[in-house]
């Protein structure tokens, strides 16, 4: 069975201006890159040609990553979900408790499909150990996960869209 792919609609439009950027930019670059490798001569010690083959064909690769990806994707509508559980593309304030130290502090994150997760931006992946422990609570709600560092407990202060 081939599992959809849920994006919200910033992750869809996301993923369509990498492709653009791809089809349009960079395989000309990479086309250019190549041009002039090829006017250096003898291919069997051209490590300009080398290099630029082996980026087209990382850029071809991606392409097609994300045109299979395009074919399984779900947009979730955020209009339609509420803000009483947290689900995909919910945003959350969370208290988190910090189980060496006990100090807590105010977090905030939005669940994502894993394929937009970014944690460094807030975006987690419903898939991971975080965001698959918050999904269908409520606010007020504590949860304690698992995470390599130790137990987290976390408390739903707030759910928006």
């Amino acid at each position: 069975m081939v599992k959809q792919i849920l994006l919200t609609k910033e992750g869809l439009d996301k993923l369509e201006n990498e492709l653009d950027e791809l089809k349009g930019v960079k395989r000309k670059e990479v086309a250019e890159k190549i041009k002039v490798a090829l006017s250096f001569g003898d291919l069997s010690e051209n490590s300009e040609y080398d290099e630029a083959k082996n980026e087209q064909a990382i850029v071809e690769a991606r392409i097609a990553d994300i045109e299979a990806m395009l074919k399984l994707v779900k947009v979730i509508d955020e209009s339609e979900l509420s803000n009483e559980n947290i689900h995909i593309g919910s945003k959350v304030e969370l208290r988190v408790a910090n189980p060496t130290t006990g100090a807590s502090q105010v977090v905030n994150y939005k669940i994502v499909g894993s394929n937009e997760a970014d944690p460094l931006s807030g975006c987690i992946s419903d898939e991971s150990a975080v965001g698959k422990a918050l999904l269908d609570h409520s606010t007020g709600d504590k949860i304690a996960v698992e995470v390599p560092a130790g137990t987290m407990e976390y408390e739903v202060l707030a759910i928006s869209k």
